[in-house]
């Protein structure tokens, strides 16, 4: 038991430095785009965009690297400690407002979004593929998989912490932001690749043999199980990064909530997601975690209602009421985490099961082209959310009243879109098998 919780910690570390950058990333780059860096809503859809689409496109390339590694310390733990400190430079970078126009601003940002992307997928990409190949016991993996998202939403509430103390002093302390944040980034990866070396050194060893994409796509093609997959991750991720990337802006603009309370909203939805992955882990081992799915999803369904039919901050009203509108809004926020956190647990709990339908067991190839269509997928998104929030006339300052069209833009993307992206995940996994076969743990 001690060796087993040795392995559960050492991998949560492991995406604590990711979870902390995607989950500041996710909250506040559009608003520090549009209000600190002065870019409009179209670049800064736009520079989201880039962003997960080269994201996306480094991840085959990675995760083939990844496969094809051969050192004493397994195939994943160098990625995992190389790429650390880099990662942690980057994203303190990120945050910092260059000279010049708003061009070359651009351009800056472009260049660091691709930088910190890479970091990101060479950490991240060799780490998630471990979860298949630590252990064959379904239980152990759905573990490794609460532990990690456990890592990764509590370093994400740090960040949400640190976050809630700076942004308030503008470019200055966005700048601290990053430097603060990079650090622990670095930290955690360190961490992790030295905790996780007892236990990488006798994991399974990846295929290596070299397919070109055709032979890649015929073998997802034949892989009906990873295809569920697939489709529900790219479904639960889009609607979680949706409602991040609005969130800040619903509750300012929208809600009309003041910084301090906006601020603190999404540490309200961190806490309840953590809650939640082991609230779902439990429901999955006694229950199975297609019935977790459901019910995390009907939880998150009622949510997006209350986020509908919300109405702005009581402001000219007494107490009381302003004291039940943020008690509806706490329950929002929670029910949110609560459901939202199945988009962490549950797809990749299910994806060991869809690497070991396939008889060579690629890990890394799976990941890869699963992390893929999902950046593309979410890249795109974004994009068309940036451009639809100028088309309906958002104006990129904080502060100012909003048109009625831009006000019904970001309502909807609260909860209308996530809505119906959920019932679409529900619907592809419907034929999910009733039982995955329990198989004995290797540790």
């Amino acid at each position: 038991m001690g060796r087993r919780l040795r392995l559960y910690l050492a991998y949560g570390l492991g995406d604590a430095g990711t979870g902390l950058a995607a989950t500041v990333l996710g909250f506040y780059l559009f608003p520090f785009f549009t209000d600190v860096a002065g870019l409009s809503a179209g670049f800064a859809g736009t520079m989201l965009m880039v962003i997960k689409v080269w994201d996306a496109l480094s991840d085959p390339l990675i995760g083939w690297l990844s496969d094809r590694t051969r050192t004493a310390w397994g195939a994943r733990l160098p990625w995992i400690a190389g790429a650390a400190i880099p990662l942690g430079i980057c994203f303190a970078a990120i945050w910092w407002v260059p000279p010049g126009h708003p061009g070359q601003r651009l351009a800056y940002y472009s260049v660091m979004a691709v930088l910190l992307m890479t970091a990101y997928t060479a950490v991240n990409l060799p780490y998630a593929a471990l979860a298949s190949e630590l252990s064959s016991s379904a239980s152990v993996r759905t573990n490794l998989n609460a532990a990690r998202f456990t890592g990764s939403l509590m370093a994400g509430f740090l960040g949400l912490m640190m976050a809630f103390s700076l942004v308030r002093q503008g470019a200055v302390g966005y700048e601290r932001l990053g430097i603060l944040g990079g650090t622990l980034i670095a930290e955690s990866g360190l961490a992790c690749a030295f905790g996780l070396s007892p236990f990488a050194r006798n994991a399974l060893r990846p295929a290596t043999h070299l397919e070109t994409i055709w032979v890649q796509l015929q073998r997802i093609a034949t892989n009906r199980r990873f295809r569920m997959v697939l489709g529900l991750y790219l479904l639960l991720w889009y609607a979680l990064q949706l409602m991040q990337t609005v969130s800040l802006i619903f509750l300012r603009v929208v809600l009309h909530l003041e910084d301090n309370w906006a601020l603190a909203m999404p540490m309200v939805f961190q806490i309840s997601a953590v809650l939640g992955l082991w609230l779902w882990g439990q429901v999955a081992l006694r229950q199975g975690r297609i019935l977790a799915l459901r019910w995390g999803v009907g939880l998150w369904g009622v949510a997006l209602v209350l986020a509908l039919l919300l109405p702005p901050f009581p402001a000219q009203m007494d107490g009381l009421w302003q004291g039940l509108f943020l008690t509806l809004l706490g329950i929002t926020i929670t029910l949110l985490g609560l459901g939202g956190s199945t988009a962490f647990l549950i797809p990749w709990s299910l994806l060991p099961d869809a690497i070991d339908a396939d008889p060579d067991h690629p890990a890394g190839f799976y990941t890869a082209w699963m992390v893929l269509v999902q950046k593309l997928g979410i890249g795109l998104g974004i994009f068309v959310l940036g451009i639809g929030l100028e088309l309906s006339g958002y104006l990129a300052s904080q502060g100012v009243d909003q048109p009625a069209q831009a006000v019904a833009m970001i309502r909807l993307c609260i909860s209308v879109v996530p809505g119906t992206l959920l019932a679409l995940g529900l619907v592809v996994v419907r034929h999910w098998p009733r039982q995955s076969a329990q198989q004995i743990s290797t540790l």
